[in-house]
């Protein structure tokens, strides 16, 4: 049974709470800006999380496809978060 929760960075967080992963990386232009290069991960709340591979993102996708279908989300494929 698959995990209610994907490992991002750090923090478990709860795959009910994502509402959509970013298909490209961040570019704003703005020079102050932290994120240019890395994938959002938008939850509720208007809040989001950063990942900074396009393996991580990949890993977030899979454990929500593998939470909505109930199978096990397969090997991480090169990322070392969980």
């Amino acid at each position: 049974m698959p995990n209610i929760f994907c490992t991002v960075d750090d923090k478990h967080i709860p795959l009910y709470r994502i509402l959509w992963v970013s298909q490209v990386p961040h570019f704003c232009g703005h020079e102050d800006c932290d994120h240019e290069g890395e994938y959002e991960v938008r939850l509720e709340m208007d809040e989001s999380i950063w990942v900074s591979t396009q393996n991580e993102r990949d890993h977030v996708l899979r454990s929500l496809e593998a939470w909505q279908t109930g199978q096990d989300p397969g090997p991480d494929l090169g990322y070392s978060g969980s």
